[in-house]
Formats: C-alpha cells, structure tokens, sequence
C-alpha cells in the first residue's frame, strides 16, 4: 500500500470512528434511563424518571415486537440504545421435540433499542452433564448486566461470561459445577471493579470476579437455598454491606472482602427466592409459602442480629417475587392466588390484601414508574395499581401471545420492555 492509499484510509477510519464515537456519545446522554441490571440501578425496580404506557393490547400501542430465537425467563436489561436479554435453544423447547442435552446452548442477545433490530447473538454450548429438566423456568433465567466495558452474564454450572458491546468474549470464569432441578436463577451484579455472583446452587457460594478478568477476588461459602440476586446496601453508619437471602437466614457480607459482618435468623422454613429491598438503612425480605413469610432487619450490626436487630415478622409474602418499597410502605403480589398486598414497611401490619380478578400466576417481580405498579402475570397481563396506600387498580393490559411471562417489566422513558418465551415486546407510542 503506498502512502497516498495509507493516508486516504487513515482518514476513513478517523472518520468512522468519530461516527461510532458521536453515535455513542448520544446514545449516552439518556444515561439516566439505564437500567443495567434485575431490577435496575439499586435492585428496588423503581425508576424516578420513567413515564411508561398506562394501557396496552395487541393492536394498540405496540412500539415495535420482535420474535425470539428460543424461551428464557431472564429479564430485558438497558444500556445506552442496547437491550441486552438471554434465551436457550436446542433442548427442551416449549413446542419442539424435546432434542438432547448436547445441542443445548445459551445465548446473549442485543438488541437495537430504537427499532428493534437483533444486533448480534452469541451461543454458548452447555456443560455437561446439565439437569434433564429445568422445572418453570428453563435454562435461561438469569439476567445479564451491562456496564461501560460490556456485558456479563451467568449461566450456571456453564459459567460465568463477559463480553464487549461488539458481542467478543472477553473471558469466562467457573463457579461451580452442581445443578438443580429448579435451575439457576440469580443475576449477577457490579461493585467498583468487581461482579459479584450468587452460585448458591452450583458451590453453595457468594464470588467477587475481577471486572476485566474474571479472576477470582473473594469467594464466601455457606449460601444455600438461595435464588436470589444480592443487594449492596448502605448502613446509616455508611458501612457497606452485600446482603442475601438463604434458607433460614438473612446474611450481610464486606463487599470488599468477603469476610462476614452480620446475620439474621428469619424464622422462614422455605427456600428463598425473591431478592431483598432497602431503605432509610432497614432491609425487608420475603419469601416462603407458610408460616413467617416477611421480615426487617436493620443494617450495621455484628454477629447474630435477631435479638438485636430484627424489627418485626409477618406471615404474609410471597415466594417468587420480588417486593417494592415506596413511600414508607412495601407493595409485592402473591405468586400462586395473585393476592396483591401493602404493607407498613415501619411495623409489617397489612394496609390491604386485594385479589386481581382472572388473574393467574406471577413469577416476574414488580415495577414502580410513574407512581404506578406494574404486575405482569405469565399468561401476559399487566395488572396497573396505583402506588399508594389504598387498593386502586388503574388498567388491565392484555398481550396473550400464548408463551409465558416469567421476565419482569423494564422502563425506558416512556416506553415499557416485555419479554415472553416467544417475542420481545417494546410498548409505547
């Protein structure tokens, strides 16, 4: 190539970056509608910002919808004009012959916000042996997270991957090799320069990777029964705390290190599966299906805290998703009879119990935008309640696009993201 030719190319490069780089650089100024992880920035599934449709149906303000290259229960998650969501091909397909284990694969998908187009999908090949049957959910329920560096996802015994926004692995990293029939659920999530990942069900272990390697940085044994996605929190003390739910306990950890700080008995016989919320340096969980099935518990103590630092039980909750809290109140809808429920968040004492009529089971947790809850249920309605202390149900939304819903709602400005096992849904004008 002569220099005349190499100028002339230098330039076109120059020129194609400062495109990609104005594109991004746009992309970005909307940084605040992110939502990077299960449940967005924070892990509360409130956005402050957010003003999504209030109805809905089939033929009515339906953005654009884009079919799905296989089933999965993870939920959408935002950043810059990307969707980032996962979904398994190749075994035990909802509609399709049943196939075999050694076709079964995952893949990371993006996804153009603005119109829809797939921008690229990445397969990853099971490890096996895997389980024969993943019970509800499939084998794709964990949801990514995205940063400025890429996205990382979890797929279980498989393991852990990142990637840049281009859809190159970057590495992967193992965490364990067990397997559950109820499959692996938990999302991974950022702190400084580190993801941090539930492998309750793989090692029986909380891990801190390094961001840019994937190296181990801290590995925590003992969570058990847990399907949850950790939360960092702030005590009023300003320590950090890394919270989890297991069977029977409520756990804190140093973020930083690993090392233990605190625990506390929550009296719930049952495995747990929704993630915990936070405020004003108290934590509230539930989980279960009888007996105690709420708690609070306040942040900054050491050793067993259940004399110390636990406020109140309930035998009220839910056993798959996840709660809200708003406003001094704490919102979450029954998983199996569809019972919508508000609680004081200071005392636990139930301000109303309300039952959604013909609605079915709901796995997907729920969001707060617009001073409304969004409950979607998995035959694909979305049950709008306003977000106060009074029962007050402001719309019934109606997809029925015969799959399951099992992902949660994302917002992003005035539009709202919904994932089934068959299409990606964009709503809104």
């Amino acid at each position: 190539m002569n220099t005349r030719s190499k100028s002339h190319t230098a330039i076109i490069l120059a020129a194609v970056l400062s495109v990609v780089l104005a594109a991004f650089s746009h992309a970005r100024s909307n940084a605040k509608e992110d939502w990077p992880r299960f449940r967005g920035p924070g892990g509360m599934s409130v956005s402050d910002t957010a003003t999504p449709p209030l109805s809905w149906s089939q033929a009515d303000n339906i953005a654009w919808k884009i079919p799905m290259p296989g089933p999965g229960a993870s939920s959408p998650v935002l950043y810059a004009d990307r969707i980032y969501l996962t979904c398994y091909t190749g075994y035990f397909v909802p509609g399709q012959s049943t196939g075999s284990l050694e076709e079964l694969k995952r893949h990371l998908l993006a996804v153009r916000l603005s119109d829809g187009e797939l921008l690229w999908n990445r397969p990853i090949a099971a490890k096996l042996p895997e389980e024969s049957r993943i019970r509800d959910h499939g084998y794709a329920a964990g949801t990514p997270v995205a940063d400025e560096k890429g996205v990382c996802v979890f797929f279980g015994k498989s393991g852990v991957f990142a990637f840049d926004h281009g859809g190159n692995q970057i590495w992967n990293a193992d965490v364990g090799s067990k397997t559950n029939g109820w499959g692996s659920a938990a999302s991974p999530i950022l702190y400084k320069d580190m993801i941090i990942v539930n492998a309750a069900v793989e090692s029986e272990s909380l891990f801190a990777l390094d961001r840019n390697t994937g190296k181990q940085r801290w590995r925590a044994e003992g969570i058990r029964e847990s399907w949850n996605t950790p939360m960092i929190v702030t005590a009023r003390s300003g320590r950090r705390e890394l919270i989890v739910a297991i069977a029977g306990k409520v756990l804190a950890f140093d973020p930083d290190s690993g090392n233990s700080l605190w625990s506390c008995n929550t009296d719930i016989t049952w495995y747990m599966v929704p993630s915990v919320v936070e405020a004003d340096g108290v934590v509230y969980c539930i989980g279960g299906r009888s007996g105690v099935a709420a708690l609070a518990v306040r942040t900054g103590g050491n050793g067993d805290v259940t004399d110390s630092h636990r406020l109140w039980t309930s035998r009220k909750g839910s056993n798959v998703s996840s709660p809200i809290y708003h406003d001094g109140h704490l919102y979450w809808i029954h998983e199996q009879r569809a019972i919508a429920c508000c609680a004081k968040a200071a005392t636990g004492e139930i301000v109303y119990e309300q039952q959604l009529e013909r609605a079915g089971q709901v796995y997907a947790s729920p969001l707060l935008a617009a001073g409304r809850l969004y409950y979607l249920t998995r035959d694909g309605k979305t049950f709008v309640i306003a977000a106060e202390p009074r029962f007050r149900q402001l719309a019934v939304n109606d997809l029925g696009d015969r799959s399951l819903f099992n992902a949660s709602p994302v917002p992003s400005g005035n539009r709202l993201i919904l994932r089934s096992d068959k299409y990606l849904y964009c709503l809104g004008n």
